[in-house]
């Protein structure tokens, strides 16, 4: 949603809280299997691939699950970060606005992370612990990577990366938000691909979560106000820099 749009949107809010309530009934519904039957349609499809015969897809999803790779995705989401910054038109105060920006999305990522620990009292293994005599990464490749997680509800990195791009389309439009849901896809992708989540750990979890929240903060004065308040903060300590 770009800043142009009202600070208070209550029917925006309301959908998406309902889109998110809709998602958990899904979800929690003893007469629907919809996500179990997704879960092992998409695992088993995707490990059938991690042969020895498909070697080049065996170390694509490898590399994408190390550690190093975090430091790609975050360099992605810096680049659409600045491209955002770069074409808010409003000139003045530019990198300290969308510092508050960022700053307040940091901080709606933890409040996140720590609200979620504390209201859902539900995790469950990755599907490369749940099933047996499943193919792994980790025995294919000779560097450290990813496959397996005892706790993969919700998938953190989709969180986050949905977060990302509720933000920008907060505060820098259609087309950056699109951009980003495009890269929230991708970079949430590999952890599927090698096992270590439920297809449901990302596309119910991470995206129910931002569905109940995120509106809480972007679609109401909260975040706004947030943004604002970091944003005269620097401001003040710039202004007591000395000037050279």
């Amino acid at each position: 949603m770009p800043q142009t749009h009202p600070a208070l949107a209550v029917g925006s809010l309301l959908l998406f809280n309902l889109l998110g309530a809709l998602l958990i009934f899904t979800w929690l519904s003893p007469d629907l299997l919809f996500w179990t039957e997704i879960d092992d349609a998409v695992f088993f499809t995707t490990n059938g691939w991690l042969t020895e015969e498909n070697g080049a897809w065996v170390w694509l999803v490898a590399v994408t699950n190390a550690r190093l790779f975090d430091v790609a995705s975050l360099l992605v989401l810096l680049g659409i970060y600045l491209w955002a910054l770069s074409r808010d038109p409003v000139r003045e105060q530019r990198l300290l606005r969308w510092g508050g920006i960022g700053v307040t999305m940091l901080l709606v990522a933890v409040f996140m992370a720590q609200g979620v620990r504390m209201a859902i009292d539900y995790s469950h293994p990755s599907p490369t612990v749940v099933y047996q005599e499943v193919n792994l990464i980790t025995e294919m490749v000779d560097f450290s990577t990813k496959d397996s997680s005892g706790s993969s509800f919700p998938g953190d990195h989709g969180v986050n990366l949905f977060l990302f791009a509720a933000f920008m389309w907060r505060f820098a439009g259609l087309k950056v938000m699109l951009v980003s849901l495009v890269a929230a896809v991708v970079l949430s992708a590999p952890r599927i691909l090698s096992g270590a989540h439920w297809f449901s750990d990302v596309y119910f979890g991470a995206v129910a979560i931002n569905l109940i929240i995120a509106p809480w903060f972007l679609l109401t004065p909260v975040g706004p106000a947030m943004a604002r308040g970091l944003t005269a903060g620097m401001a003040r300590v710039q202004a007591l820099l000395p000037v050279r």
